[in-house]
């Protein structure tokens, strides 16, 4: 007769000792409180007082009173802000695509191995992106100088009459060569790391396949770097929405085509700093800043659902 014997008793783990529990959950805090602190100083507390300072106002009597959305109202019925927000709007849809596809077509001939040169011709296109902003604004625009400068020379010595790249008609083209010229290494840097990464078995399956090279560019190479094109488009938005280096450098040179008001980061660093007006250009700053944000997230979204 078998005799049934009682389970055994399962013995519970012994729990770890609360001080150690604690001591690893504080583990992970220690990595990133450092980066927690710096972004808050440096991020979060200026968006934060600016928020602060837009809703206020400084009256010549009573001093400064709180009026809430008051400065934003008048920002959104400001004509000189919607002409420079139209104005870089402007120069966002020319000038980015331009630039992108100049560093796009660079990246691809720099990839497809067959330039002579390679390592050359990517260090000299870089190049320009390591001049600082105001150097190379600053050599821009002596070089178009009709009095001075290269255009003036030209004019000079061939007797012929080239049309000012500092009039009013030409400034924002002018400015959109200078940032086309600093950034078009950068945005090829960014294609061409995506570009190397990708598996050479795909390459091998449409050589096999009998695939020329424009095949091989649009069904392979174009397809797996929509992640960096993506990137590098809501890299420019930004840029492009934030223009304030170039034509606050070449304004001594054009007073005419540029005013304070040229783009809507010189308009409130032109109502801060010289009409004082602080209140109001941190309300116009919030607006501009919530319109980036907005654009780049619609693009990022389209990417990102042509990817899928």
């Amino acid at each position: 007769m078998t005799t049934l014997q009682p389970p055994a008793a399962v013995t519970p783990r012994p729990e770890k000792p609360p001080g150690k529990r604690d001591r690893r959950s504080w583990t992970g805090w220690g990595f990133i409180g450092p980066f927690t602190v710096v972004f808050a100083f440096v991020f979060l507390a200026p968006i934060a007082y600016s928020i602060y300072l837009s809703l206020f106002r400084d009256k010549l009597i009573g001093g400064t009173s709180f009026v809430g959305l008051d400065n934003y109202r008048q920002a959104l019925q400001d004509q000189q802000f919607w002409d420079s927000l139209t104005r870089v709007s402007l120069f966002l849809v020319i000038q980015v695509p331009i630039m992108l596809g100049i560093a796009l077509f660079v990246a691809l001939a720099l990839d497809s191995g067959r330039l002579y040169g390679r390592d050359f011709f990517r260090i000299s296109i870089f190049l320009p992106y390591a001049v600082p902003a105001v150097v190379a604004t600053l050599m821009w625009g002596f070089m178009y100088g009709t009095r001075f400068g290269l255009v003036g020379d030209i004019n000079s010595a061939f007797d012929v009459t080239l049309p000012d790249p500092l009039s009013s008609d030409l400034i924002l083209a002018s400015i959109g060569n200078i940032v086309t010229w600093e950034f078009v290494g950068y945005n090829m840097l960014i294609f061409y790391s995506a570009l190397r990464v990708i598996p050479q078995s795909l390459y091998e399956a449409a050589e096999i396949d009998g695939a020329g090279q424009v095949r091989v560019i649009t069904a392979i190479k174009l397809p797996a770097i929509r992640g960096a094109l993506v990137i590098a488009t809501i890299f420019s938005i930004i840029g492009s929405f934030q223009l304030f280096n170039e034509p606050s450098i070449l304004r001594p040179l054009a007073r005419n085509a540029i005013t304070t008001d040229y783009t809507p980061n010189f308009y409130t660093y032109s109502l801060s700093f010289n009409g004082q007006q602080h209140n109001y250009s941190a309300a116009v700053a919030i607006i501009m800043g919530l319109i980036t944000m907005v654009i780049a997230y619609v693009v990022q979204l389209r990417g990102m659902r042509k990817g899928a």
